[in-house]
């Protein structure tokens, strides 16, 4: 293989060509040195201790709430707006996905960052913005002087054979990648969005993702971040059964506490890796962010921030598993914990994470298990005394937004005493339908199930 600086040639021309800014070109670089010198990004079990003691946002005294409110107008709230949800068959923002009374995800932020009397910035990606945008305007906000939103950068594909820019003439655009939510810093940089908050008096910003309503600001534990003096923190949540493959925290054998991925653990740590009473926390990608202290770390560091690689391997075309394979390297917002001297996590309520990443998630957040608080925020409803239900739909049927909708035509059925709802096959449910504790309904091949309206299903299963 020849040198890094060499095989790095042709993805400086392409990025350039594209019109990428200097300090992302130099990034995307200084992972791209890290995967040519036989770097995975794996990280060990080995080197880890599970964490432990972490403040408590439950436990905080509400006192820090006034703490919390003088700092509201030095905070802005930041959403990542990137994604499109093609994997539930969207082909627009996922943000604007209608959720609860005709409201789409960006429709409740808006109402949030009203409600906490803070601006709204989101993070877009160049699929996201036009749509977004269009869907923000005439909406009153708080205005300070900002533009509403940043661009994420994209960074090229590399094939796994050679560790060259893969190509893909059947569509272009196939060839490049986002560069994870670990971009927020880079595209805060390179947008000159932090030098105009840190010059409009801004100090924090509360990033967390558009696809998760519960992430709202709350004084008290603004409070706890401005007194704590911490430059991060992050939200972490108690994993359940359902968290097992997702990131969790850890502290480094020194004590650092760190981020790790899926996609950064050996396959021989898997075990370990989905173990929640020893790893107990997942990161809820909330994060409270010093903007002085990101600001001082970029000028230390060169403008690169050095987050941990994480090196995906896919296919070019995520469609044709026959197209040829190719690495793309992220990183992930949240392990910025480790780059910050004194960064902190805290521990937050399940109700704080209520993210939607499959059909069953938005049926499960649509139904009576939630609602739509004063706050704007979709909390649980305290009606439901069970845990979170598990929710398995059948991916021949319901796997795409559409899907759902045309079997749901009247809206979810009632969940808030489901424990389990599995269905297999092409199901259509009528209006005002209950479930209740563990039911399973099951339709034949090749044949249409009806779920009358007004029916109780009640731990059964219907065949």
């Amino acid at each position: 293989m020849t040198t890094p600086a060499a095989d790095f040639a042709p993805f400086d021309a392409l990025m350039r060509a594209e019109g990428l800014p200097e300090i992302a070109i130099r990034t995307f670089a200084h992972y791209y040195a890290q995967l040519a010198a036989g770097h995975t990004g794996l990280l060990p079990e080995s080197e880890l201790t599970p964490a432990a003691d972490l403040a408590d946002a439950e436990a905080l005294p509400e006192a820090l709430g006034d703490a919390g409110r003088r700092a509201l107008g030095e905070t802005v709230m930041l959403k990542l707006n990137g994604g499109l949800g093609t994997g539930m068959g969207l082909e627009r923002a996922k943000s604007l996905l209608p959720i609860r009374d005709g409201l789409t995800f960006l429709d409740i932020i808006v109402r949030q960052a009203r409600a906490a009397d803070v601006p709204l910035l989101l993070m877009n990606s160049f699929s996201t913005r036009t749509d977004s945008l269009a869907r923000l305007a005439g909406q009153p906000l708080p205005d300070r002087g900002l533009p509403p939103d940043f661009l994420q950068h994209k960074v090229p594909k590399i094939l796994a054979d050679d560790l060259r820019p893969a190509v893909w003439p059947r569509d272009p655009d196939l060839a490049w990648c986002p560069p994870g939510h670990g971009d927020l810093y880079t595209a805060l940089q390179t947008s000159g969005l932090l030098a105009q908050l840190l010059a409009g008096g801004f100090r924090w910003a509360f990033v967390s993702n558009a696809d998760n309503l519960g992430a709202t600001i709350d004084p008290v534990i603004l409070g706890h971040v401005v007194t704590s003096g911490a430059p991060l923190v992050m939200e972490v949540a108690d994993r359940t059964a359902a968290d097992r493959k997702g990131g969790h925290l850890a502290r480094r054998r020194d004590g650092q506490l760190v981020l790790r991925e899926l996609a950064q653990c050996p396959a021989c740590d898997e075990v370990s890796f989905q173990d929640i009473d020893r790893h107990r926390y997942f990161n809820t990608n909330t994060l409270w962010l010093d903007l002085r202290a990101l600001d001082e770390l970029l000028r230390h560091q060169g403008g690169i921030m050095r987050l941990p690689m994480i090196r995906n391997r896919k296919t070019v075309d995520p469609r044709d598993p026959a197209s040829p394979a190719v690495y793309q390297l992220e990183t992930a917002m949240g392990a910025a914990i480790e780059t910050f001297a004194g960064a902190a996590a805290l521990r937050v309520p399940r109700s704080r994470f209520a993210p939607i990443k499959h059909t069953s998630d938005l049926l499960n957040v649509r139904s009576d298990n939630f609602l739509l608080g004063d706050d704007h925020r979709v909390v649980p409803n305290p009606r439901r005394t069970l845990p979170a239900p598990l929710i398995d739909l059948d991916p021949a049927f319901y796997r795409f937004v559409d899907d759902l909708d045309r079997r749901f035509p009247a809206g979810p059925p009632s969940l808030v005493d489901c424990r389990t709802l599995t269905v297999r096959g092409d199901v259509r449910f009528g209006r005002g339908v209950v479930i209740r504790g563990e039911v399973e309904v099951l339709a034949a091949p090749g044949t249409v199930r009806e779920v009358p309206d007004g029916a109780v299903l009640c731990g059964l299963s219907l065949a």
